[in-house]
């Protein structure tokens, strides 16, 4: 134990057919965010970060990265993501979220930010319904775990809220707003490790009210 908060990031990234037009602003905003906490943590020497990203369509469910300490993290590539079929958010989010509280268990008040990026509604899911989602996404942030919702084509707020996420973001599936969003997300970042190191209070508002159009 080298005596450093430990940081989980988890990024829920929808990899259905809607995406292919934005497949490229997609992996290029991804690359910014890993840029970002490898950033934050040579700002933050406190901390020390991991990354975790899942991409999800109808022909599964693919871990692409798991608590890879993020000074190790290569950025992804369109071999990696590739946008196809249909939209099953409740098993990604529930496969996803339940696989990493379970290697958290035995730490000690890790900090975890969960992102979910999708530009459409669940539609395909086998194994969770939004009632055992919700269910979940209330007892990891009695836990501490800190939620964010980033979301387009859909009633962004209205879905986050019936899974119990408070803190949502909307945007124009384009490149022009999808670069807007990726900035916007990246000072959120920033704030939320600021605030951890300062010892903050996590829960309270995640993005600035600021329009991204």
């Amino acid at each position: 134990m080298n005596g450093k908060q430990k940081v989980f990031n988890l990024i829920i990234l929808d990899e259905s057919g809607s995406m292919p037009s934005i497949k490229e602003a997609t992996i290029r905003g991804f690359n910014e965010v890993v840029q970002t906490v490898k950033g934050l943590e040579s700002q933050f020497p406190d901390q020390e970060h991991f990354i975790s990203l899942v991409a999800f369509n109808g022909l599964g469910i693919k871990t692409l990265l798991f608590n890879e300490p993020v000074r190790l993290l290569e950025e992804i590539d369109g071999n990696k993501y590739l946008p196809n079929s249909l939209t099953p958010l409740y098993d990604a989010m529930g496969f996803s979220i339940t696989k990493l509280h379970k290697e958290l268990e035995a730490l000690t008040d890790p900090k975890v930010l969960i992102t979910i990026l999708t530009d459409g509604e669940e539609n395909d899911s086998k194994e969770y319904n939004g009632e055992a989602i919700a269910s979940l996404v209330s007892e990891m942030k009695k836990k501490g775990w800190v939620f964010t919702y980033i979301g387009a084509n859909h009633d962004v707020e209205k879905f986050a809220l019936s899974i119990n996420i408070t803190n949502t973001m909307a945007y124009q599936a384009n490149d022009a707003d999808m670069t807007k969003m990726f900035a916007k997300e990246k000072k959120a970042r920033a704030k939320f490790s600021e605030k951890i190191s300062k010892k903050i209070n996590l829960m309270g508002k995640f993005y600035e009210d600021e329009d991204l159009t």
